[in-house]
């Protein structure tokens, strides 16, 4: 069995709280970091796998607490693998207290714990470029897809240029896609015609990842491409259209989707009014759930499927039922 890092246990041993002492809310709390040290524990001790520990850990709502204690563990953890285990759940939890010790770790020298270092700075949109930029030249492919779609998660339209550079010389096809959907994602406009040049290339996938990084960036070329696609027969082709406007704001996507809201393939429809409702469309929602209300079989599972990517709380649900006047 696994013993604990000494720096953990010191950490454990000063803020385990007095829970008896305490207010009832504050002795919520404080069950909860109880519950959130034993995962921290029991996880180091091998004992709970990546995933579970992940949901688990967010469960308790404690991500930024139980940051604190895997960052005081792992100047002790030494075995590669379990510091890979240690960089994911840190990565999993998405709580900006991580960010700092995955800015540490992203210039690891395992390339397991570069990549999931940089996928959690991903997930909490860190602005911290500069650690991320180098890493456009990593060995890893997987590292470079992590840092490609960080980049494009800051929103920053000056890593755009870099982001577009490393898109002409990269040789690995699925990042290259990553590297130019994140030029559109960043939101650099300057390179727009850079990214069409790209419309014409020999390989489908990097074809649709410039359109889809020209739709982000709000540029006639990308609608057009997504349009041609939406006039297809076949309902595969059409349904890549309609993920090319994922992101896009629906003052400049409506035109297009809304028309798809009566379109016979369902899930088309449904997609349209959650991408429209995910782009401002506020009213997208209750179009979804009267839908759902009134589907059966499976087209009933196409509205909820969208929905729960949504995360519709039951409350909310029966509120917007409510207004439709279908129910009490």
């Amino acid at each position: 069995m696994r013993t604990l890092p000494a720096c953990l246990l010191l950490v454990l041993a000063l803020t385990t709280p007095a829970v008896q002492a305490a207010p009832p809310s504050v002795q919520k709390r404080q069950e909860r970091r109880m519950e959130t040290q034993g995962l921290v524990k029991e996880f180091l001790k091998g004992g709970l796998a990546v995933p579970t520990a992940i949901s688990r850990l967010r469960i308790l709502r404690e991500e930024a607490f139980a940051a604190g204690l895997f960052a005081a563990a792992i100047p002790e953890v030494l075995e590669p693998r379990r510091l890979r285990d240690v960089t994911a759940v840190l990565a999993g939890l998405e709580t900006r207290a991580a960010e700092p010790t995955l800015v540490d770790l992203a210039g690891h020298e395992d390339s397991a714990v570069r990549m999931y270092a940089i996928q959690g700075l991903g997930k909490v949109r860190s602005r911290r470029v500069d650690v991320m930029l180098p890493l456009l030249e990593d060995k890893s492919y997987g590292v470079r897809r992590e840092v490609a779609r960080a980049l494009g998660a800051t929103g920053n339209p000056k890593v755009g240029k870099a982001l577009l550079t490393s898109a002409r010389t990269e040789t690995d096809p699925q990042t290259r896609v990553m590297l130019l959907e994140a030029v559109g994602a960043a939101g650099d406009k300057k390179q727009a015609p850079a990214l069409k040049a790209f419309l014409d290339d020999s390989s489908e996938s990097t074809r649709f990842a410039a359109a889809r990084g020209l739709c982000l960036l709000g540029a006639p070329e990308g609608f057009t491409f997504a349009r041609k696609l939406l006039t297809s027969e076949d309902k595969h082709v059409r349904r890549q259209g309609l993920a090319l406007y994922e992101g896009v704001a629906a003052k400049q996507s409506s035109s297009a989707l809304r028309p798809l809201l009566e379109d016979k393939d369902r899930t088309l429809a449904a997609g349209a009014a959650r991408i429209l409702y995910q782009g401002g469309d506020k009213t997208m929602m209750s179009w979804l759930v009267l839908a759902s209300w009134n589907a059966q079989g499976e087209e009933k599972l196409v509205y909820e499927k969208e929905l729960e990517t949504l995360h519709l709380a039951d409350d909310e649900r029966k509120a917007l039922l409510r207004k439709a006047g279908v129910v009490k």
